[in-house]
C-alpha cells in the first residue's frame, strides 16, 4: 500500500511539473520573435497541454487512473 501511494505521489508531481513547464513555454511563446499568429498558436498549444496534464494529475490523485 505504501509503495503505491509513493508511486502515485511521484506520478502526480511529475505531471504537475510538466504542466508547469508547458505554462512557462506558453508564456515564452508570447514573446518569441515570430508573427502574432504563430505566437498565439504556440501559446494555445502549450496551455492546452498543461491543462491536459493537470487533469491527469487530478485523476491520479482521486484514484481514477489516467497517470500512464
Amino acid at each position: 500500500m505504501t509503495a503505491s501511494i509513493r508511486l502515485s505521489n511521484l506520478v502526480t508531481r511529475s505531471l504537475k511539473g510538466r504542466a508547469a513547464a508547458h505554462r512557462a513555454m506558453a508564456k515564452s511563446a508570447l514573446f518569441a520573435d515570430s508573427s502574432a499568429s504563430v505566437r498565439l498558436r504556440k501559446y494555445n498549444s502549450h496551455i492546452e497541454k498543461a491543462q491536459q496534464l493537470e487533469a491527469r494529475a487530478l485523476n491520479a490523485v482521486s484514484g481514477k487512473g489516467g497517470a500512464a
